[in-house]
């Protein structure tokens, strides 16, 4: 069995007598920001003398970037800029969690702000109206980086009975699920599901339906959600793309896309002039879809699982071994969304968006240094 961690055996009943605690007109607002790894969040916590109503009534803030990766010691300030607003599922009302972008000293984006970038680039599309939903799969690991239900010496059963199943002996950790899913909808993020996947102690939830940045900005904030939620049970999530190694499904982020034209009559015409330029521009795709220029999506994307191969692109209708899933619906009705099976678990959702929205929407060509 997965070891749990030394925090979550302390006396919880004992927590709790503190956080209903009065504290007045006050209120903790819980920065969120993405390190320098691409992957990692970081936040911390400041009061303010009364609840914000808006994004404007929450100060700019700073943090130590030189124990982020994000900056050298001797010049370590960085600027913690607000753009999203959730309720705190953990210190309740009327305390709040915000996204950050990260600036630099010069007041520039840092090197890991994606949000930056896709901002602009979704204020140039805002006339198709693009629409996206995210699927996060992740897997629960102990502290011991022991998949969380796995016998401590050996295997479970091979895949099969533990997607969408149900037991003791088919579903691990599904407290932690039921728990993420409540906190994202006090919270405001907008949560539209969630399921086991086929590997055991695999799951997925997803994130949409959103329009332009909102997509990117929700799913960071239930990625944290999620993390914090797995801190106070004691286990791990991880969205390494392939945790396990051989015959074990590994973790995507598919992303679905649509636009006002491919959701009216007819649509699916535009879905197919999109699928011809995503055809195009694979590689540059690929290179966007991890945090590592693709190197953790070679070890998912090979053919196999459920996946597409890394090296080839392709597209078809209810097919989960492509590049691109047309839904069957979707074929049958002449309308409605694709989705890209390519980006990783681990993947930014706001590069993801980014390229795809340069490649399906704006005419002009972009070198692949200028996605980046």
């Amino acid at each position: 069995m997965a070891t749990v961690s030394v925090s979550s055996l302390l006396n919880k009943a004992l927590r709790q007598h503190y956080l209903v605690l009065s504290q007045g007109d006050q209120c903790q607002v819980t920065y969120i920001w993405i390190d320098g790894s691409g992957e990692g969040l970081r936040n911390k916590t400041r009061t303010l003398d009364k609840e914000p109503k808006s994004l404007k009534d929450i100060p700019e803030w700073n943090f130590d970037g030189s124990s982020t990766d994000q900056a050298e010691g001797s010049n370590s300030d960085m600027y913690l800029l607000p753009v999203c607003m959730f309720r705190d599922p953990f210190l309740l009302d009327p305390n709040k969690l915000v996204l950050c972008e990260v600036l630099k000293y010069n007041r520039l984006k840092a090197e890991t702000n994606m949000r930056f970038s896709c901002e602009k680039v979704m204020e140039k599309v805002k006339e198709h109206c693009i629409q996206f939903g995210m699927e996060q799969e992740y897997t629960l690991l102990g502290v011991d980086q022991h998949p969380f239900g796995w016998p401590q010496n050996g295997y479970p059963a091979p895949q099969g009975p533990y997607y969408c199943g149900v037991g003791a002996d088919k579903s691990f950790g599904r407290d932690i699920v039921e728990c993420h899913y409540k906190a994202c909808l006090y919270a405001g993020v907008k949560i539209c599901g969630t399921n086991a996947e086929v590997m055991p102690s695999q799951w997925e939830f997803q994130v949409g339906v959103c329009e332009g940045i909102e997509m990117g900005d929700h799913l960071w904030v239930a990625r944290f959600i999620l993390h914090r939620v797995c801190e106070d049970f004691g286990v791990v999530a991880t969205l390494d793309p392939k945790p396990m190694k051989g015959n074990w499904n590994g973790t995507g982020c598919h992303t679905n896309i649509s636009t006002k034209d491919t959701r009216a009559e007819g649509g699916l015409q535009y879905i197919e002039q999109a699928v011809e330029k995503l055809s195009k521009r694979h590689p540059q795709h690929i290179s966007v879809y991890d945090p590592h220029g693709g190197k953790d999506n070679m070890r998912r994307l090979t053919g196999f699982h459920e996946t597409s191969s890394i090296l080839d692109f392709s597209a078809g209708v209810a097919n989960r071994g492509a590049s691109i899933r047309i839904p069957r619906q979707v074929g049958q009705e002449g309308r409605g969304y694709f989705e890209d099976r390519r980006p990783a678990a681990n993947c930014d959702p706001y590069s993801v968006m980014e390229a795809i929205a340069r490649t399906c929407l704006l005419e002009e060509e972009k070198e692949e240094r200028e996605i980046e």
